[in-house]
C-alpha cells in the first residue's frame, strides 16, 4: 500500500482512464532481465513510437498468441542470447590470475635447496607461500650456495632482496595460460588486470548509448545481425592478439557489439510476440537463455585451459547464427513505422500462412494506424529529472540504488576465482543460483510490496557477505554457501529494480528516469573489477565493502514511496511522494488519453 502521504499524487489522477497496474506490471516485466552484464542499457523507442500498440496487436490477432511462428521466434530469438551469457563474464578465466614467483635463470649456479628458498615466504588469501613480486639476491645465494651452506643455516629475513628481474615462473593449474601469463599483468603490471574488465564495461557503456539508435535507423534484424558480426569477428581477432593493449581495444569493442546485440534481439522479440508470449519471452525466454550460456562458461573453461582456445571456443559458435537470417523477420512495428506496410504485410501473411491461418485480404489499413506523434505535447528534458525537490531525491535515489547493485553483481561474478574449492565449479553454482533468483524476484513483483521486496533481497544478499570474514579457513563451504546466497539476493534485487523504478517515474519521463538510472548501473559495472582488486590485499575486503554498500542500499530504499497497488503517475505532480519533504501544491497537470498511454508502454518495453 502506499503511503498516507502519497495521497497527493494519486487523487491528481484519480479520475483519469489510465492502464490498469496489473497491465503495466506484466508489459513491464520486459525489463527484469533486461539489465544484463549482462546486456542492460536504456533504448529509446525511436520512430516505432508512432504506433500504439493496442492497434497492431489488434490487426495481427489472427494470428494467435502461440502458433510454430512465434515458437520458431520465441526459440531463435533466446537461443541469440546464449553467447552473451558466456561472453560477458568470460574475463573470469581469460584474465584469472595463476599462481606465480620469480623466475631464477639457469645459468644462476645455486643448489636444489637454493633454488626452492629463493624467494621469501609471505601470505596469499590466508594462506603462506613462496613471495610473488621479490626473490633473494641471486648474487648472494650464489655465495651461500657457493660455500656449501643450506637455507636453514643462514638467517633468510637478513638477506638483501630484489625484484622479479628476470620474469615469472607462472603454474599451470588450474590455468594452462591466461592474459596475465601471456604478458606479465602481475606485479608493478597488476593494474591492467581490472582494468581489462572495465574497458569491456565501458564498451557496453558506449554501445548503450547508440544501439537503440541504430536499430530505430536501420531495423532490429539488421543491427541484430550486424552486431552480432561485431562481437564474433572482433572475438576472433582478440585470439590473435599481440599485445595486452591489442587485446583490451578489441574487448571494448566486444562490449559494444555484445550490448547492442543483446538490446536488439530483445526488443525484436518483444515486438513480434504478442503480449502473453511477450511476458514469457522476457523472462523464461531472454533471462534463463541467458542463464544456459552463462552455465557453459565454466563448462567450456574446464576442458579449454588456453585462454585463446577458450576465447576461441567461446567466439566461433557466433558463426552458427548465421543461418537464422532466413528464419527471424524484421519487426513489423519497425516496418511500418517506417512506412514499408507491403513489407510488414508480407511478414505477417508469412506467419499466417505458418500458424495455418486465413489472413484478411487487408491486414495494415493506413487509416487505421494511428500516428501519436503527431499530437502537441510538452516537450520534456533530462533535466526534469532534477528541477523538483521530490523527483530529484528520487532520481538520486535510483541513481545509487542502481549503481550499487551492478557493483554487487558483476563484483561476485567476477570473485568467483578468488573463493575457496574448485574455481569452476564455483562459476558454475555462480550461474545455477541465478534461476531461482529470477523465479523468486518474479513472485516477489507478483504479490508483495516493491519497497520491502527490495530492501528485504537487499538485506539478505547483503548481511550475507558481511558474514563472509566471520567464517573460518577449515569452513570453506559454507564461505562458498555465503557468497552464494548474497549473489542470489542481489540477482533478484537487479531483476525488480527495472519495475521499481519504472512505476516510481511520471510516464513523461519515465524513459529518461529508467535511462538514467541504467546507465548509473554501467558505472557500477566499470567499477566492480576495482572491488575484486582489492581483494588482493585483504582477502575480506571486496565483501566487506560490497555487502556495507548493500546494506546501507536496503535501507535507503525503505526512503523510496511504496508503488505497489497504486495507479502509475502521469504527470510530475502525480509522483508519489517521499515523505518528510514538505511541497508547494501544483494546479497544472497534462491529461493524457489512453493512446498516449499505450504509446509510452510500447516504448517501456524496447529495452
Amino acid at each position: 500500500m502506499a503511503e498516507p502521504g502519497d495521497g497527493k499524487g494519486q487523487a491528481a489522477g484519480a479520475g483519469r482512464r489510465r492502464q490498469p497496474l496489473w497491465l503495466f506490471q506484466a508489459r513491464s516485466a520486459v525489463g527484469v532481465c533486461a539489465l544484463r552484464l549482462r546486456q542492460r542499457s536504456f533504448v529509446p523507442l525511436g520512430p516505432s513510437g508512432a504506433l500504439a500498440m493496442r492497434d497492431y496487436d489488434d490487426m495481427v490477432a489472427f494470428l494467435g498468441e502461440w502458433g510454430p511462428f512465434q515458437r520458431l521466434v520465441f526459440f531463435l530469438l533466446s537461443a541469440s542470447i546464449i553467447p552473451n551469457g558466456f561472453n560477458g563474464l568470460s574475463a573470469v578465466f581469460l584474465a584469472g590470475i595463476p599462481e606465480h614467483r620469480c623466475r631464477i635463470p639457469e645459468g644462476a649456479n645455486l643448489s636444489a635447496a637454493w633454488l626452492n628458498a629463493s624467494a621469501p615466504r609471505e601470505e596469499h588469501g590466508g594462506r603462506e607461500g613462496a613471495a610473488r613480486c621479490r626473490r633473494f639476491s641471486l648474487r648472494a645465494l650464489a655465495n651461500l650456495s657457493a660455500q656449501g651452506l643450506l637455507p636453514a643455516d643462514v638467517d633468510l629475513a637478513a638477506l638483501p632482496q630484489e625484484p622479479c628481474l628476470d620474469g615469472w615462473e607462472y603454474a599451470t593449474e588450474p590455468y594452462l595460460a591466461t592474459i596475465v601469463s601471456q604478458w606479465d599483468l602481475v606485479c608493478d603490471n597488476d593494474w591492467k588486470t581490472p582494468l581489462t574488465t572495465s574497458l569491456f564495461f565501458v564498451g557496453v557503456l558506449f554501445g548503450s548509448f547508440v544501439s537503440g539508435q541504430i536499430s530505430d535507423r536501420f531495423g532490429r534484424k539488421n543491427v541484430l545481425f550486424a552486431t552480432m558480426g561485431v562481437q564474433t569477428g572482433f572475438g576472433i581477432l582478440q585470439v590473435f592478439s599481440t599485445s595486452w593493449e591489442m587485446f583490451s581495444v578489441l574487448f571494448l569493442i566486444v562490449g559494444m557489439g555484445q550490448i547492442s546485440n543483446y538490446v536488439a534481439a530483445f526488443v525484436l522479440g518483444t515486438e513480434i510476440l504478442g503480449n502473453s508470449i511477450r511476458i514469457i519471452y522476457c523472462t523464461l525466454g531472454v533471462c534463463l537463455f541467458y542463464a544456459l550460456g552463462y552455465m557453459l562458461l565454466p563448462l567450456t573453461a574446464y576442458f579449454l585451459r588456453d585462454w585463446r582456445m577458450l576465447l576461441l571456443a567461446l567466439t566461433v559458435p557466433g558463426v552458427l547464427y548465421i543461418p537464422l537470417w532466413w528464419f527471424i523477420p524484421e519487426s513489423p512495428r519497425w516496418l511500418l513505422s517506417q512506412g514499408r506496410l507491403e513489407e510488414a504485410e508480407c511478414i505477417i501473411r508469412k506467419a499466417a500462412q505458418k500458424n495455418g491461418v486465413t489472413a484478411p485480404e487487408v491486414i495494415f489499413d493506413p487509416s487505421e494506424l494511428q500516428d501519436l506523434t503527431t499530437r502537441d505535447q510538452q516537450a520534456y528534458s533530462i533535466l526534469d529529472l532534477v528541477k523538483g525537490q521530490n523527483i530529484r531525491c528520487i532520481t538520486i535515489m535510483s541513481v545509487i540504488l542502481w549503481m550499487v547493485i551492478a557493483i554487487g553483481y558483476f563484483g561476485l561474478s567476477l570473485d568467483t576465482p578468488n573463493l575457496h574449492g574448485d574455481i569452476y565449479l564455483n562459476c558454475f553454482l555462480s550461474a545455477v543460483i541465478e534461476v531461482p533468483a529470477y523465479i523468486i524476484s518474479w513472485v516477489l513483483l507478483q504479490y508483495f510490496p516493491r519497497r520491502y521486496s527490495m530492501a528485504a533481497v537487499l538485506f539478505l544478499g547483503g548481511c550475507v557477505l558481511l558474514f563472509v570474514q566471520l567464517v573460518p579457513l577449515y569452513l570453506s563451504v559454507l564461505s562458498i554457501v555465503l557468497v552464494m546466497t548474497g549473489k542470489f539476493g542481489i540477482t533478484a534485487a537487479f531483476s525488480m529494480v527495472y519495475v521499481y523504478t519504472a512505476e516510481l517515474y511520471p510516464t513523461v519521463v519515465r524513459n529518461m528516469g529508467v535511462g538514467a538510472s541504467s546507465m548509473a548501473s554501467r558505472i557500477g559495472s566499470i567499477l566492480s573489477p576495482y572491488f575484486v582488486y582489492l581483494g588482493a590485499y585483504d582477502r575480506f575486503l571486496p565483501y566487506i565493502l560490497m555487502g556495507s554498500l548493500t546494506v546501507l542500499t536496503g535501507i535507503l530504499t525503505l526512503f523510496l514511496p511504496e508503488s505497489f497497488g497504486t495507479p502509475l503517475p502521469d504527470t510530475i505532480d502525480q509522483m508519489l511522494r517521499i515523505k518528510g519533504i514538505k511541497y508547494r501544491n501544483t494546479s497544472k497537470s497534462q491529461k493524457k488519453t489512453k493512446e498516449e498511454e499505450n504509446t509510452v508502454i510500447l516504448k517501456t518495453t524496447s529495452f
